[in-house]
């Protein structure tokens, strides 16, 4: 069984979180040469009876969808992490189970968080949302743009918005979920659920002991029931990091979470690297916006957050999408992916360059990065502003804001 790759996701809720934000964080750890995508889908409605053409499979569409902003693997439909309108953020983790997961083609973890976020306006909506889907659907298929072997996996959520998080853990159709309020809370790509869960598949304890996990008799613990037999350990380099924080967690604190080699959190191996990452500010009083940064590009420690707010007219950003190769997309094509092709977006071609001038020129380097820096600063001052302004928000000053970010770091780097 492969083991899943080493991603974290992270949330603190007040008061470990200063004023009264609930600060969520993601790195997205995926194979080397991975092109993530960062892509808008405004809110629509949908004709009755249409079907939503998902990664692998198709299923039914809902009447109505949420506007949502996603960070995702480029030759995929669903997201690595996102956002919606409503102020409801969802990150996935692939897991290795007791039980492995299905290769057989289904809904993958990434298209049940681009379902909740479209079709859920809090985090426990969300969360019955990809139950129900799991249910009805069930999880499966190459997590990988790879000819050669199947990588498939079971998949954990963290599920968030301004009053509460759900840590969701599945093993096929069977779950369990842990609601979370206070404290700092993160997830890995091992089970961490243990004997507290405050929802869970009727069947669940009865399928464990079918299989002669569990006795019935001893406490019913999630991890050690579904870990494969090496692995139930907590798991969260990351926590330990951001829980020795002396001081209330930022929005800063979180992306110099995110940029920690050192603990593991941000990966830089032979086989797998931090593709992109992603942050939101979820104000707790809702007369403040949700704000989310997105880098779209890899390796958080040589990349620069860029926030996004939603407004009724979003500008696209043409610059982080990847080219559509349509039907033509040998991911869509069966047998799957017999060629790779060109996925890098503007954005991604650009800070190639600056990432080799890192990685080569210290001195050089050392200057480049303290720019990005200063420039992610600028952005992170502005939505300060926004966030402890008492007028109301202006949508017209808002809706280019990512749009402005981007097309000012590519101008940079050229």
């Amino acid at each position: 069984m492969a083991a899943a790759p080493p991603s974290y996701c992270f949330v603190a809720f007040p008061p470990r979180a200063k004023d009264g934000l609930v600060v969520f964080g993601k790195n997205s750890a995926r194979p080397r040469d991975e092109v993530q995508e960062v892509v808008y889908f405004s809110a629509a409605d949908h004709e009755q009876e249409s079907k939503v053409e998902c990664t692998y499979i198709s299923i039914d569409q809902v009447p109505r969808t949420h506007a949502i902003m996603i960070s995702r693997p480029a030759w995929l439909w669903g997201a690595e992490m996102g956002a919606n309108e409503h102020g409801v953020c969802i990150a996935n983790e692939a897991i290795s189970t007791r039980e492995p997961a299905t290769e057989t083609e289904a809904l993958l973890g990434m298209d049940l968080v681009r379902l909740g976020l479209e079709r859920a306006e809090t985090a426990k909506e969300a969360l019955d949302v990809i139950v129900s889907l799991l249910e009805e659907h069930g999880q499966g298929g190459n997590y990988y743009e790879d000819a050669n072997s199947c990588h498939s996996f079971q998949s954990a959520y963290l599920i968030v918005d301004r009053d509460e998080a759900w840590v969701l853990e599945t093993v096929g159709k069977y779950w369990a979920a842990e609601k979370v309020t206070e404290g700092v809370r993160c997830i890995c790509n091992r089970l961490s659920l243990t004997t507290k869960m405050d929802a869970e598949h009727p069947e669940l304890r009865s399928y464990a002991q079918s299989q002669g996990w569990w006795t019935g008799e001893d406490e019913f613990n999630f991890s050690e029931v579904f870990s494969p037999a090496e692995d139930h350990l907590g798991c969260c380099a990351g926590k330990d990091s951001l829980e020795k924080q002396e001081e209330s967690i930022t929005v800063q604190t979180m992306m110099n979470t995110l940029r920690d080699k050192a603990s593991g959190v941000c990966i830089d191996s032979e086989s797998f690297l931090t593709t992109a990452s992603g942050v939101s500010v979820l104000p707790q009083n809702r007369s403040s916006p949700c704000i989310h940064y997105f880098t779209g590009t890899p390796d958080p420690s040589r990349s620069i957050f860029k926030p996004f707010i939603f407004v009724d007219d979003v500008k696209l950003v043409l610059k982080t999408q990847s080219p559509c190769f349509g039907d033509d997309d040998p991911a869509k094509k069966e047998p799957r992916f017999q060629e790779k092709p060109d996925r890098r977006h503007e954005l991604y071609k650009a800070h190639e360059w600056a990432r080799a001038i890192i990685e080569s020129d210290q001195e050089q380097g050392r200057k480049l990065r303290s720019t990005m820096l200063e420039l992610e600063k600028q952005g992170l001052e502005a939505m300060e502003e926004i966030l402890t302004s008492s007028e109301p928000l202006d949508p017209a000053e808002v809706g280019d804001l990512f749009y402005d970010c981007v097309d000012t770091e590519i101008k940079f780097f050229k």
